[in-house]
């Protein structure tokens, strides 16, 4: 054996071996220098120890085969007393020898004192081997420290002799190490590189250890101490291993298709064993303790190949969040520093140290438990947090898993101190009642969790919903639920609310949305071989927050840019695969050009390769450059900006929020015109909606009111409902886009309930309204209160809400958004003062000044409307917009739109329809009533023009591709005549 002082400060040291040996030489060294070394071989003097002494304080031994020859230098046996960075091989960097300094050092953990030499003793000669063994796989590998991952690899090799493998599970050294190798394959550059640095210099002993493998000595120390052991080992490490890995081990076992727990229990029975052959009886606490925490099924002590096939229940019903962080597998947490750090503190607590999450859906609850695991396997938490793993809890799962009440599962609670995160707890807790009407009986399981956790912890919950949760000392619960659900099962029962601290989740602002939009971008754009703008991250926000009203940032703008990424991806593919198809549909002659390309590619290529770049000319250089940046363009990733994001925005709410197409522009521009065409005589109410209309969709209007609220007032049968329809139909797509509510039907007082809903206890409880229903279903639409009036006064109350805020609030406390709907209200009310005024002096300004006749005429409507209407409604609605009364000379035109209907109706039968002048004139003077309106005008057309259509078609004189002529005759008759047939006499028709 070779021994250097040179690392430490002392000026001499002893080699001996064997507290009786016969061989023990001191060995003086020169200042500390690495010229004083002595060799010795163990075999020599058949001595089972060796002991190294550098100076009187501290003794360290190293326990070696007698048949072996070692090599130690100082550097690797005691430089942990001086430096943390060196140390023995891979036993003394563990979490008990952090800190460094004299033999004499003590190191506390978890109010323990540990003596870092007494320590070191309770390595084994097996457990050093397997320690060192790890070293030697991390730098073969081409790592810089030694991770559980190489820790697993030094058990494997250590016991690689067996023939049943390692821990009788079958596995051998060469298939983990092939495993580790293909898990970490994308860092094999690097580890090529670290490789040759290792060879060039330095020994496999001077590789440091990670935190993680740090901590796993210090677990495996305090197993053995657990156990009443007075030795650490191989065993021990392993089920350390187990215990408090990162995920690294586990993942390297899961390939193998090796389970922990199982490995764990191997271990344990082994350990028993190797007691009782010394002649000792194993320890009885450490017995009770194994049995209560160790994640295994039963076990036969005397035979290693009894286990039983079915999984614990932590690996069945639970997903280990901490493995997955380790991972990567987890989308990193931003923003959420503060609620992270409160469920530390909580967590860190002796009693109640329960925290649940409360925060609407997609506020990020869930994210906050998986920050949680980030943290841990980053180590950037308390020390007592260090070793904790985090176990999300599949409820659904669990329940499903029970076949009937009193079904046992244990749960692994020896595989690691766990956290237990179980999500949508309100689905837990009322689950155990066996019915409505055991409320709150001792079958709930919430009563079950109430005494366990006031002390923060589970061991006295025998049984949950029937299926049993065995004895875990270690485990600490982490709950979440919305607002609402813990209201409704929280609140009500204070026992219960009691054991859970609260950590309030809110929606984040849209600034804070944009920063983690900002943090997920790169793995969204991984799944979807695309790039997200900056732009695209800031129009999912935007547009989220103020167009998809139920839901919750950042959830919804998280899914915004997924499905826009998807959609992009999506569009790529069929871009390519349709010139794929157009490339295929070609004649053959357009092929010619192709090929003569791919020609005088292979003749560059020739060029290139034996006369150089010189030789390529002009033309081949271009036609090599449009090759290059055709492949280029298949390659390129897709780019997802603000408007692939507006266009699924528009999809999900259907409001139109992406850019304004040539198409969309010149339908606003020609909007007025379009709505001229149908409402006749009425140029200021076109104006005013279709001013709001334009306002609304470039941006301008305000985000927080509906796009316009408007009250037509006006006589009967002058078009404000015709308006209303007319724009539903040239701007909204259709008539049936708008919810038309006719207000007679709301006189009553209690037919409030039918807008919103009735209250709790009432008849039709939890139906919703008629109107907040619809508009949930379609936000961008015109609502019409037709005939404003007649409605009940309380039914204006509500209308208060919805003009100021543009919201409602159902009967179940669900918002409502009105911000994308047009709402129109029509009212009769001035209709006497509009006669009044056409009739006295007003009607000579009509054919003066048409401006200053509509003014009056509006201050007129406005008085009794203030008389009607309370002030707090008038002022909240944006415009008042008086229809006036319609002259003889708009009837013609109405009634040619009237008539263009019935044409449309008689062409469905292959027919056309002709009307005369005179038959015109007939019916515009017996349907002219200035106090009705234009509905005088359509009976006018019944009794004229489509009775003795009808009758004329009875006769079935007519086929299809006739023409049909309506006149009038001698008499001022009107008849019915085919212009290619004689007259048809209408009574002649009716009495044959």
């Amino acid at each position: 054996m070779q021994v250097s002082s040179s690392p430490v400060s002392s000026p001499w040291f002893r080699v001996s071996f064997g507290s009786k040996s016969r061989y023990n030489q001191r060995f003086q060294s020169e200042s500390c220098s690495t010229s004083s070394t002595a060799t010795v071989t163990a075999s020599y003097y058949n001595s089972p120890c060796i002991n190294v002494l550098f100076s009187r304080a501290a003794p360290v031994r190293c326990r070696i085969n007698t048949t072996s020859t070692a090599t130690a230098t100082a550097a690797t046996s005691l430089s942990f007393l001086v430096n943390q960075r060196n140390a023995f091989t891979a036993v003394v960097r563990s979490p008990i020898a952090i800190g460094g300094g004299g033999g004499g050092r003590k190191v506390i953990k978890k109010r323990r004192v540990f003596t870092v030499s007494a320590v070191f003793e309770r390595f084994t000669e097996r457990a050093i081997k397997a320690i060192m063994f790890s070293q030697k796989e991390a730098k073969s590998l081409g790592s810089d420290l030694v991770y559980t991952q190489h820790l697993l690899l030094g058990l494997i090799a250590e016991e690689d002799r067996s023939t049943d493998g390692f821990l009788a599970s079958g596995i051998t050294v060469e298939k983990a190490r092939d495993a580790v190798r293909s898990i970490w394959q994308r860092i094999g550059s690097a580890r090529d590189d670290a490789r040759d640095a290792g060879e060039k210099g330095g020994s496999a002993s001077h590789v440091p250890f990670s935190i993680s493998a740090k901590r796993v000595f210090e677990a495996a120390v305090e197993y053995s101490r657990s156990l009443g052991h007075k030795f650490v080992a191989p065993e021990h490490i392993a089920v350390a291993l187990v215990k408090v890995d990162d995920g690294s081990a586990s993942r390297v076992l899961y390939r193998l298709g090796a389970n922990g727990g199982q490995l764990a229990a191997v271990a344990f029975s082994r350990l028993q064993k190797e007691i009782a052959k010394d002649g000792r009886e194993p320890n009885a606490d450490s017995k009770g303790l194994h049995d209560k925490s160790m994640a295994r099924k039963r076990y036969d002590a005397g035979s290693s190949a009894a286990t039983t096939k079915e999984p614990d229940a932590i690996s069945q019903f639970c997903a280990d969040l901490t493995a997955r962080a380790s991972e990567g597998l987890i989308d990193p947490v931003i923003g959420r520093d503060t609620e992270v750090q409160r469920i530390v503190q909580i967590l860190c607590r002796k009693t109640k140290c329960n925290p649940i999450l409360l925060g609407e859906p997609g506020v990020g609850k869930t994210a906050l438990a998986e920050g949680l695991a980030i943290r841990i396997a980053k180590a950037d938490v308390s020390p007592f947090l260090l070793t904790k793993r985090v176990m999300s809890l599949d409820v659904a799962l669990l329940m499903a898993g029970a076949k009937e009440r009193g079904d046992s599962h244990s749960f692994d609670c020896n595989a690691g101190d766990i956290i237990l995160f179980i999500d949508e707890v309100h689905t837990l807790v009322q689950s155990g009642t066996s019915g409505k009407g055991n409320k709150g009986s001792g079958l709930d399981i919430s009563n079950l969790l109430k005494p366990a956790l006031a002390r923060g912890q589970l061991q006295e919950v025998a049984t949950l919903l029937g299926v049993g949760l065995a004895t875990c000392p270690n485990l600490q619960c982490i709950a979440s639920t919305t607002v609402d659900e813990y209201r409704l099962h929280f609140e009500k029962d204070k026992a219960l609310a009691r054991r859970f601290q609260p950590v309030w989740v809110d929606e984040p602002i849209e600034d804070d949305a944009v920063k983690i939009l900002m943090g997920l971008r790169e793995k969204y754009e991984s799944h979807h071989k695309c790039i997200y703008t900056e732009d695209a991250i800031k129009a999912a926000v935007q547009l989220s927050a103020r167009y998809i009203v139920d839901r919750y940032l950042p959830d919804k703008a998280i899914d915004l840019i997924d499905e826009a990424g998807s959609r992009a991806h999506i569009e790529a593919f069929k871009k390519r695969k349709e010139q794929e198809t157009c490339v295929l549909s070609k004649d053959p002659a357009d092929y010619w050009q192709e090929i003569k390309d791919v020609q005088s590619m292979h003749e560059m290529e020739s060029k290139l390769k034996y006369y150089g770049a010189s030789s390529i000319d002009d033309s081949n250089e271009l036609i090599l450059d449009s090759y290059l940046a055709s492949e280029a363009n298949e390659n390129e990733p897709v780019i997802v900006g603000p408007e692939e994001v507006a266009l699924v925005a528009s999809l999900w709410s259907g409001i139109p929020v992406q850019q304004l197409t040539a198409d969309q522009r010149t339908l606003l521009l020609d909007l007025e015109n379009q709505l001229r065409k149908r409402v006749i005589g009425q140029e200021e109410a076109v104006t005013a909606i279709s001013k709001a209309v334009k306002r609304s969709r470039v941006g301008l209007k305000d985000p927080d009111r509906p796009i316009a609220a408007m009250l037509f007032c006006g006589p009967t049968g002058v078009g404000k409902t015709e308006l209303a329809k007319s724009l539903a139909a040239c701007y909204f797509g259709s008539e049936a886009a708008m919810i038309r509510l006719d207000m007679s039907e709301y006189m009553e007082r209690h037919t409030v309930s039918k807008l919103i809903g009735s209250p709790p206890g009432y008849v039709g409880y939890g139906e919703g309204g008629i109107l907040t229903e619809a508009i949930r279903r379609k936000p961008f639409t015109l609502v019409l209160l037709d005939e404003i009036e007649k409605a009940h006064p309380d039914i204006f109350n509500i209308l208060l809400q919805l003009l100021e805020d543009g919201q409602l609030t159902d009967s179940q406390g669900r918002r409502v958004s009105f911000k994308n709907a047009l709402v129109v209200m029509t009212s009769n009310i001035g209709s006497s003062a509009i006669s009044k005024g056409r009739h006295n002096s007003i009607g000579f300004l009509i054919q003066d000044d048409k401006k200053a006749s509509y003014s009056g005429l509006k201050s007129m409507v406005m008085e009794e409307l203030r008389n009607y209407f309370r002030p707090e409604l008038l002022n909240r609605i944006d415009e008042v917009v008086v229809f006036q009364p319609l002259e003889k000379s708009q009837l013609l035109e109405i009634l040619n739109l009237l008539l263009q209907d019935i044409k449309k109706r008689v062409m469905l039968l292959g027919i056309d329809l002709k009307v005369s002048e005179a038959v015109k004139d007939l019916v515009c003077q017996e349907g002219y009533n200035p106090t009705y309106g234009a509905r005088p005008l359509k009976r006018a057309i019944t009794s004229i023009i489509e009775d003795p259509l009808s009758e004329a078609f009875l006769v079935g004189q007519f086929k299809q591709g006739d023409t049909v002529l309506i006149d009038l005759d001698a008499n001022g008759k009107p008849f019915v005549t085919n212009q290619l047939d004689k007259i048809i006499n209408i009574s002649d028709a009716s009495h044959p």
